[in-house]
Formats: structure tokens, sequence, C-alpha cells
């Protein structure tokens, strides 16, 4: 039992003024986190309490897939990140010891742990095996934002599957995503699974585990049957109506520099223009990207259509190869990629003169790529999308021999052949799901937590400021309470009772005991259920527990919560 009268709670009136995200105002005002620079936060003892209850949940399910807990530093060789080609990430923190070694502070852990693995393991006989821990890690996060969601500093739960082939490989990623469902089941998260781009992970495939609700940084496209972020999301086109013959030929269009200008100028849709987004590659020098002006390029999907790094063209780019800003279209000898959602028809696009734009008739021979983001309407099988904000609170990938390959892990097969391992790598942050919860279900009156990571049970609040038998019979049922198992804290403080219920409402155990002259009187104490603020039963009658022996009572009704 914890006596919130010795508790390092600093609850607040007022958010802070930078606050946006209601999680982020929320878990200040409620005494949770506090700030001590840019995208650092401090875990106070009751927000730390929803963390480990939350991490526990994460402990449990990794190892009831037979995954093993250990711990990795923080602070590695930057020789490591150097083989696997992910020094150079903007994200990585780097520095140097007093002897002048090259270190890093870790993102993830794929270099440390497959180090490890390649160090010990031989033969085929040692596979599978999956090895996690649950540990700071460190990112140079340009633009921290919305409390504990985006930081550079936080825990993850990190684990890496490492198996003989893809067929081994894929069951562990199965293995992995089940017990994820489990976390986020058992959490109680509203939540779903979407195919996801692997990023500087690497490797063949990806899923990441989204919360859905109003301040996710993550936006998601759903239709029966499919989730996926929009970074990624494919979908059939809405179709755009042909162009009007009386639009042909050469057109003088002064001052329609935008697909906007231009639309109206012409007085058509811009699903009926294209959008030119030149791009420079190592390999194949400018590429002049074209999208429909209705749609907008995604970078993230061009740059797995071109399979290799791009940057966007600058004005000597262009003038290097005849092209005018506003005016861009297909030119001699420019190579030319087009979206998929550009079928053959009759398009505007520029002229490649100042104030121009002309009419091109595209071929069904062109060759296309899906390389435009996904809108609201857009249809899979048929079924339109639609797209909402999300978090992400965990994510999959299957590495297969990414890190195994240049860090040399290998195994002895059955016939004595060398093989690389194949990997998966699964993170899971507890930070994110605490934020989730609280963006889900909190109210006007503050957070509202789901029973498995409140960070305590039973909320027991003794009214009267310094009335010795109301806090002896709190007291009572506090200790009754939690030799059932559950967790309690005690309002014993000689405070008001405003700022009591005020302090209870912003916490939001799920189950809030009052005990006042009146539970005195009748003895029974006045039951509060933070989901939804129940306080009276089926019946209308107020909802109370006995005072004496009230224990069981109280354990019966909080396993009956959400």
């Amino acid at each position: 039992m914890h006596r919130q009268s010795q508790l390092f709670l600093p609850t607040e009136r007022q958010p802070p003024a930078d606050a946006e995200a209601l999680s982020h105002k929320l878990m200040v005002r409620a005494g949770l986190i506090r700030q001590i620079g840019s995208g650092l936060w401090s875990w106070l003892p009751a927000g730390w309490r929803v963390h480990q209850r939350i991490s526990q949940i994460i402990r449990e399910e990794m190892d009831r897939i037979g995954a093993q807990e250990m711990l990795m530093p923080v602070l590695v060789p930057a020789e490591l990140w150097k083989k696997t080609g992910r020094y150079g990430a903007d994200e990585l923190f780097k520095l140097q010891d007093r002897k002048g070694a090259e270190l890093v502070l870790s993102m993830t852990n794929e270099e440390t742990v497959t180090t490890h693995v390649a160090q010990v393991v031989r033969s085929y006989r040692q596979l599978p095996l999956s090895l996690y821990h649950i540990q700071v890690k460190e990112r140079d996060e340009p633009r921290p934002r919305a409390g504990v969601l985006r930081t550079r500093e936080f825990i993850m739960k990190d684990s890496y599957s490492f198996d003989r082939d893809p067929e081994g490989m894929q069951v562990s990623y199965d293995a992995h995503a089940g017990a994820y469902d489990a976390i986020f089941d058992r959490a109680g998260l509203e939540w779903y699974s979407v195919e996801s781009d692997v990023g500087m992970m690497g490797g063949s495939g990806a899923h990441e585990y989204m919360a859905p609700c109003p301040a996710g940084e993550n936006d998601v496209a759903l239709a029966p049957g499919f989730a996926a972020n929009v970074e990624v999301a494919s979908a059939q086109a809405q179709p755009a109506p042909p162009l009007p013959d009386h639009v042909e030929g050469e057109l003088h269009t002064p001052g329609a520099s935008t697909i906007e200008a231009l639309a109206a100028a012409l007085e058509v849709p811009a699903s009926t223009l294209l959008k030119a987004f030149p791009v420079v590659t190592e390999g194949r020098g400018l590429v002049l990207v074209m999208v429909r002006g209705d749609h907008q390029v995604n970078e993230i999907k061009l740059q797995n259509a071109l399979r290799e790094p791009f940057r966007q063209a600058n004005a000597g780019d262009l003038a290097e190869h005849g092209l005018v800003g506003g005016y861009m279209g297909p030119a001699e000898g420019l190579p030319l990629l087009l979206d998929k959602a550009v079928v053959p028809g009759r398009y505007v696009v520029g002229a490649n003169r100042a104030e121009y734009h002309v009419v091109l008739e595209v071929n069904s021979d062109e060759e296309r790529f899906d390389v435009r983001t996904v809108v609201e309407g857009d249809t899979v099988d048929g079924h339109a999308i639609r797209i909402e904000p999300a978090i992400e609170v965990g994510n999959i990938f299957k590495l297969g021999t990414r890190y195994s390959l240049p860090l040399g892990a290998t195994y002895l097969d059955a016939e004595g052949a060398e093989q690389l391992i194949h990997m998966g790598c699964y993170g899971i942050g507890p930070a994110r799901i605490a934020a989730a919860a609280i963006e889900q279900f909190a109210d006007e009156h503050g957070i509202s937590w789901p029973r498995a990571m409140a960070p305590w049970d039973v909320h027991i609040v003794a009214m009267g400021k310094d009335d010795a038998d109301i806090l002896a019979a709190a007291e009572r049922l506090a200790l009754e309470v939690e030799a059932q198992g559950l967790s309690v804290l005690f309002d014993d403080r000689p405070v008001r009772p405003g700022e009591k219920f005020a302090d209870a409402e912003l916490l939001g155990c799920p189950l809030r005991l009052t005990i006042g002259k009146r539970s005195l009187e009748s003895g029974a104490a006045e039951v509060q259920i933070r989901r939804g603020r129940v306080s009276t039963g089926a019946d209308g009658e107020a909802l109370s527990v006995p005072l004496a022996d009230g224990g069981q009572a109280v354990a019966e009704l909080w396993r009956s919560l959400p």
C-alpha cells in the first residue's frame, strides 16, 4: 500500500504551455512524467509503475514463446555500425572516448546481438534462437514532440530471432506476431497490424502495430480485410474523367505554375493534369517522376521504385536539362518514371517553356510504378479506403541476412556446409503503449487506465482532514484489498475533498473507493468505476462495498472491469 501523503506525485491544474497531445498534457498534470530537456523525460513513481506493468506484460508474452531475456549496452563500438552500413544515419548519436575510440549510442541492437550470436552459434542444432532485452535507447531526434511519443531517449523491448532458413524465419516472425497480439490485447488497447516499410532496418518485409487516436503521427489506410501504413499502402486510384476535346495542342498558360492555378485556368479537374517531380540519383542522374495532378509523390515508395538514394533536383539541375520550374514535362533523353495511376489517355503537362503547357498522349506501353500516396476514396478489392491517424506502438521486421552477412553470423548445416543465419527483429515501446491508452480512453477529467496498466488497481480516498475513525476504517479496508493481491493507493492527505477527487480523476485508477462519515454510518464505502465514471448499478442504486471484510468484494468488482 502506498500512502499518498508520502508519495512523490506532483499533480498540476494546468498542462504545459507547449503541450498539444492529450497524453502529453495529462501525463504531466497527473504527475507521471517531468521534462529535463528537449526530448528527455523522467518517469516519476506513478508513471514508472505504469511503465513497469506494461513491461511485465511484454516480458511474460516474450517468455511464453521461448524468447530469452538478456541485457545489452547502450554504448557500443562504432565499428559494428560501420560494418552494417548504418553508421551514417543522421539520428545516430556518435562520440569518442578519452582515447579517441569511436562509439555510438544504440538506437537498436542488431549489430550487438548478431555479433554475440556469430561468436557462439556454430551448428544448426543451436537454432532457432530468440533473444530479447528491455533497455534504454538513444536517438538524435530532430523534432521531439508530444511528450513521450517522440523523444531522444526512450526504453524499448527489442527481440531478435535467429533461424536456419527463410521458412524458419517466418515461423519465428509469426510467433512474435502472436505474442504482440496478446500483449496489446492484455494491455487493453484498441489496435491493428498494418503492412509497413522496412526503412533503415532493411530486410524483406515488415508490419507495424498501430493504436488509432487523433494524436497519432502515422496515417493508416484501412478497408475491409486491408490495413497498411500510408507510407506503403497501394490502392486502385479513383478514375479520372477524360480531358475535354477542346483542350489540345500547345496551351498558353501565363501564371499557371501550380496545379491549382492550371486546373482553374483550363477549367478541368486536377486529375487530368500531370505533376512533375524531378529527382537526381547517382546511377541515372536526373529522373522526371510524374503523377496525376490530384496525387502526391510518396518518397518512400519512390525510393523503393528507384532502388537507390535520391535527392530532389535543384534549380541548377533543371537548367542543365532545359526544364522550367512550374512548366516541366517529358524531355528527350531524360528518364521518365510514371505512376501507375497515370493510365493511357490525354493529359496536360508542362511544355518546358515558361507560361506554356501541352497536351500529352500517354500510351499503354509506358512502364509504370506505384509511387503515389493513396487518398480516401481509392479502393482495395472494390472497397473504398479510409485514412485515420494512429500511434505506432510496435513493429516487426523480416531481416533475412541483412545483418548476418556483414557480421559473419553463420552455422554449419547437417551436411557440414556453412550457411548464413536468417534473422528477424521485433520492437515494442512501453511508453507509447501508455500514451496510446491515455489518448484512447481519457475524458475531460483525466486519465482512465485499462486495469492491466494502471499504476494502482484501487484508489482509496479517505474524506475528512483529521478524522481518526475515517482514516482507520479506510486503512483497514486498504489492507484487506491488498491481501487480495491488488495494489492500493491510499489517499490519507489532510486536504480538501475537491483536491482529492480532482487528483483521483487525473490519475485514473480503475476503481475508486470513497470513505467518509456516511460510510461509517452505513458500513459501506462508495464505489466509482473510472471507465465511463460509473457509480450506480443497473438498478440505479449507488455502488458500494462493505467496510468490514470488504476486500473480497472489491477484488471481485475489480476483476469485472475492462
